[in-house]
């Protein structure tokens, strides 16, 4: 069995499969009962973020006669039952879509509520923040065009779906008398005491998650005084009597059951230029009555850290009629070529076993079309109608096989994985295996599609090889890097349900139930429900060979020569993901796993990033030490891209230098050394010069701006000009003290940029020179990128055990964009290198592939406000505000 390195235990417990999500920004989200628990692997057992579902009051859709009621299709929802509000289903978007620049959380409740929540960045609180009620929205929507039953009759159900809820309602009734007679085994515990072996008993699980109760309301009608009911208790304003069969269709296109965030689309406007480019991502939400709701969200125009009642635009892009049953399972995929006119795909699966592929048209995607003219269409149905129900679908459009990969898993235990290649877009079925004795809770893709993990509730988790066109399943590692979790947790769970990959597929993260019949009635059963269990994937077999250096020739430590053989293919694969500008720099997994190698073997991670570095700079494999390999690295600095020298940034800081606390390095990169440091020396030479190299592509960037918008008075609106680089002042006195090591464009620039400021009538030349502390007004001068102290005239004198000591000056940031003095205001800061910024650099020093061989003749699209995202300058991570220890943030390394 596999060895975790790290857990996190749960207070509640999950109930439904997919329990367990992981974002681009490193956060991972656990739908535990009532409960959405938010966690930071960098810190399991950390501070958490909480999501607390209450209970929702149902909709009013219309009245029913009481002679009605007991019809098959009305039954359930006439019962009144008490019922705990509980997570159904979650889904994260990309990053980008929060107000902050982080992602948003999208949760389904057991009621078929969904609901977006933001991160309390600046609330300072633990629970999140509710921004959008999209069932509600759907309500409204959904009632302005009268359910869609004028304008397109498939969505209402038709009388043979009716007969069937009929059927189903009666075995539930004659299942749930029986049931009464016996006692359910410990054994036979299934989700949420439901059957997911056939479809049927779906139905009759739904009907019992279907809203908390629907009381009735008793009203006299004013035209014949019949008695009639209210269902669900709604607003006395809604008197519209309406059929069994309409009720029952209306509350189907209500409930959700799933939900799922495609990746942040950009589409290039025909009409515009790039600042005003279309940036939105799809949220798709399955319902019982087997249609799927696609809505659009759109990124933020702008991020900031400050303001909190700044809610994201959502609006409802089209209603999909994908199935006959409910949508129980959903996944978005993605390809094309061109990034700015990407391939859009939706997978569905339903409780009647069929599984079907949506593709987008994009033309229609990019404007508001009629809802019910939806702009998917029908690709290929992969799976027909049969009787064993969809529970979880894993969707990977793969790179490395220039194919389409589709796992699904079903109620039964079995699961099947189809293949497509893009070129034909022909669909070959690769594998059907029984792999579990009960419902498959989980499916995951790793390392491009070459690997899945699958988990059920029958708490074993499987790992398989994709080669070729054959499947294989091969046996987890159990050999842990550095050393395994010495916590008192118990092993003794019941079912897991829900696997999750983090961002660099280097981790995995599985949710499983304890069987609390089994743990310390008087400890642990009591705040120990489930756990959060944490795995390395590096020494997986990736399903390729490549060719590896001869790093170690014999097993050590437990690990044979093929582990960290494996370890070191998937530490390069990773990092060769990374050069991805889309994909964004997580590398917690990276460095976690780096250092777990580097306390037992520093050898081993000095080889592979060796190797590394050589390959990524140098463009070949040079076999060479370190001490003879820097040198050759820093004189390509200028000619690699802004990426690159970001993860080299983050892997020297955080591996490397770990011994050094971040105000230690970043003060020794000020001058500050000693002499007995020659071991550390070579790493601290080699982020000196990249960071140098990076501040200098801003500087220019920033010189270029200026100087092109000034030429361009006149002729462009101000509007094109959203970036307006600040700090322009302390930027050329920055140059003049590095003249002897700074490009040399840098220094005609500044002369350049100098000229022109002089000449400018309305310049306020004093006032950007001369800084002020915002403490005490004193002047501030200029010595430094890093720092600043005031010249306060008022320093006192204290005596401190009998010793004279003068008042130190006030200590004062400078913005590591701007190197303008920063106030005492909230600021961006960098979780990486622990510096605070209050401009942000512009998205195309990010995309630079090397150092502009004439910065003059950069396009006036470079400097658009669309290119402004919070990004750190050195490191190339997301920047956040700044938490307080007690409460969660996101660690990016």
């Amino acid at each position: 069995m596999a060895s975790r390195f790290q857990e996190a235990s749960l207070v509640t417990s999950p109930s439904y499969p997919n329990a367990v999500a992981w974002s681009s920004e490193n956060l991972i989200a656990v739908a535990a009962g009532h409960l959405v628990i938010i966690i930071n692997p960098a810190l399991p057992s950390g501070p958490r973020g909480l999501i607390t579902i209450s209970d929702a009051e149902p909709y009013q859709i219309g009245r029913v006669r009481s002679q009605d009621l007991l019809t098959g299709g009305l039954l359930p929802s006439s019962l009144k039952r008490e019922r705990n509000p509980c997570v159904r289903s979650l889904s994260w978007s990309e990053i980008g879509m929060s107000p902050n620049h982080g992602c948003l959380l999208a949760v389904c409740t057991a009621e078929g509520r969904v609901k977006l929540y933001r991160p309390p960045y600046s609330d300072f609180c633990a629970e999140w923040i509710e921004i959008v009620d999209v069932s509600k929205m759907l309500y409204e929507n959904l009632s302005s065009m009268n359910f869609g039953e004028s304008n397109n009759p498939s969505t209402s159900l038709s009388k043979d779906q009716l007969v069937e809820h009929h059927h189903e309602d009666d075995e539930r009734i004659s299942s749930l008398k029986a049931r009464k007679r016996r006692k359910t085994s410990a054994n036979n515990i299934n989700l949420h005491e439901k059957n997911y072996t056939d479809r049927a008993s779906c139905s009759k699980q739904d009907s019992q998650a279907e809203h908390n109760v629907l009381e009735i309301e008793v009203y006299k009608q004013a035209s014949n005084g019949q008695d009639c009911h209210s269902l669900p208790k709604a607003l006395k304003k809604c008197s519209q009597e309406i059929s069994p069969e309409t009720y029952v269709s209306r509350e189907a296109l209500l409930s959700s059951l799933s939900v799922a965030w495609s990746s942040l689309l950009r589409f290039s406007s025909e009409i515009s230029s790039s600042e005003n480019m279309l940036r939105f991502s799809l949220l798709a939400i399955g319902s019982k009555s087997g249609s799927v709701s696609i809505w659009k969200v759109h990124a933020p125009e702008c991020y900031h850290i400050e303001r909190t009642n700044v809610s994201p635009m959502v609006e409802l892009h089209a209603i999909i009629q994908a199935h006959s049953s409910w949508v129980s399972t959903m996944s978005w995929g993605i390809f094309g070529c061109d990034s700015l006119n990407p391939q859009v795909v939706l997978v569905t699966g339903s409780c009647d076993g069929s599984v079907k592929i949506w593709m987008s048209n994009n033309e229609d995607l990019q404007k508001s079309v009629d809802v019910y003219k939806s702009s998917f269409s029908l690709f290929k149905q992969v799976v027909a109608v049969n009787p064993v129900q969809v529970s979880t679908l894993s969707f990977v459009v793969s790179n490395h096989y220039n194919a389409m990969h589709l796992a699904i898993g079903k109620g039964s235990g079995s699961f099947e994985v189809w293949k497509c290649e893009i070129s034909t877009r022909k669909f070959e079925q690769i594998v059907s295996s029984n792999a579990h004795n009960q419902v498959v809770t989980g499916l995951a893709w790793s390392y491009d599609g070459r690997c899945l993990y699958s988990c059920s509730q029958d708490n074993y988790v499987l790992n398989w090889i994709l080669c070729e066109n054959t499947i294989s399943e091969v046996p987890i590692p159990a050999n842990t890097p550095g050393l395994s979790s010495t916590t008192d947790l118990p092993d003794d769970f019941l079912s897991c349900l829900g696997v999750a990959l983090s961002p660099g597929n280097l981790a995995v993260a599985l949710v499983r139930n304890f069987n609390v019949e089994l743990l310390n009635p008087m400890y642990q059963a009591r705040s120990q429900k489930a756990a959060v269990e944490f795995l390395w994937n590096g020494a997986q077999q990736s399903g390729e060979s490549e060719d590896s250096s001869e790093t170690v020739t014999e097993a050590i430590l437990g690990f044979s020569k093929n582990e960290f053989a494996y370890w070191e293919s998937n530490f390069l694969w990773s990092l060769k993901e990374f050069k991805d500008l889309n994909k964004p720099l997580v590398l917690w997994d990276m460095v976690a796993a780096m250092l777990a190698f580097k306390q037992s073997m520093p050898e081993f991670v000095e080889l592979v990033l060796t190797k590394w570095l050589s390959v990524s700079y140098l463009g070949f494999h040079a076999d060479i030490s370190m001490e003879d390999l820097v040198p050759k690295i820093t004189k390509c600095f200028s000619a690699v891209p802004s990426r690159l020298l970001h993860i080299l940034n983050v892997i020297s800081r955080r591996v490397m230098l770990s011994e050094l606390k971040t105000v230690e390095i970043n003060r020794k990169l000020q001058g500050q050394r000693t002499n007995d440091e020659e071991e550390i020396d070579l790493w601290l030479k080699l982020l000196e010069e990249s960071e140098r190299e990076l501040r200098e592509r801003l500087v220019g960037l920033s010189f270029s701006a200026y100087l092109l918008s000034e030429s361009s008075q006149g002729t462009v609106s101000p509007s094109s000009w959203n970036w307006c680089p600040a700090g322009l002042a302390q930027l050329q006195q920055w140059v003049e003290i590095n003249r002897d090591i700074v490009h040399s464009q840098l220094e005609t620039l500044s002369v350049e940029v100098k000229s022109s400021r002089t000449r400018s009538s309305n310049s306020t030349e004093t006032s950007l020179e001369e800084e002020k502390c915002p403490y005490c007004a004193a002047p501030v001068n200029f010595h430094s990128a890093e720092e600043a102290f005031c010249e306060s005239p008022h320093q006192k004198k204290k005596k401190s055990k009998d010793k004279e000591r003068c008042d130190q000056s006030h200590k004062l940031e400078r913005c590591c964009v701007s190197m303008q003095v920063c106030p005492p205001t909230p600021l961006w800061f960098c979780k990486c290198c622990n510096r605070m910024t209050l401009e942000l650099a512009p998205e195309t020093l990010f995309a630079l592939p090397s150092f502009p061989s004439d910065l003059k003749s950069l396009p006036k699209s470079s400097f658009s406000k669309a290119a402004s995202k919070p990004f750190c300058l050195f490191c190339g991570v997301l920047l956040q505000r700044k938490q307080p220890e007690f409460l969660l943030s996101a660690s990016p390394v």
